[in-house]
């Protein structure tokens, strides 16, 4: 079996992102308010969880993008989207919108302090789906 090419793997980390979002958004009520998302424990998990996966295929995604155009690899992670933005491919909005994704996710995973429910409803309920679309639509346009 062939080993698939970039491109096919730009594809597929695409819609495994929009399988993540899919799930995440079918398992959680629309209109679920802040207090009743910080009582309820299973949500919490649900959502942090999805949070981090469609964060980690966002990065897998970027840098698979940066290998398909020869971009220079960035000396630090934290980098990757900077790098996308200063080559026309996001804007500086969703690049810092991004990295801020990034470090709550890191934040998240690696479990430095209490979670501010407070963001993470926030997050997911005002600007992640919104957010990746963006970044979706911008890696669609640019891969055409």
């Amino acid at each position: 079996m062939a080993k698939p090419s970039i491109k096919e793997r730009i594809d597929e980390k695409i819609e495994q992102i929009d399988k993540f979002m899919e799930e995440l958004y079918s398992s959680i009520p629309q209109s679920l308010e802040l207090e009743d998302y910080k009582k309820d424990f299973k949500l919490k998990a649900i959502c942090e969880h999805y949070f981090e996966k469609i964060i980690e295929a966002v990065e897998d995604l970027a840098f698979l993008v940066m290998n398909h155009k020869e971009f220079k690899y960035p000396e630090y992670e934290n980098e990757i989207f900077d790098i996308l933005y200063k080559n026309k491919i996001i804007s500086e909005i969703l690049t810092k919108k991004l990295k801020n994704a990034k470090g709550m996710r890191n934040f998240i995973a690696h479990q430095y302090g209490k979670i501010d429910d407070v963001l993470v409803y926030h997050a997911i309920f005002e600007e992640l789906e919104k957010d990746i679309n963006e970044f979706l639509d911008n890696i669609k346009e640019v891969m055409r």
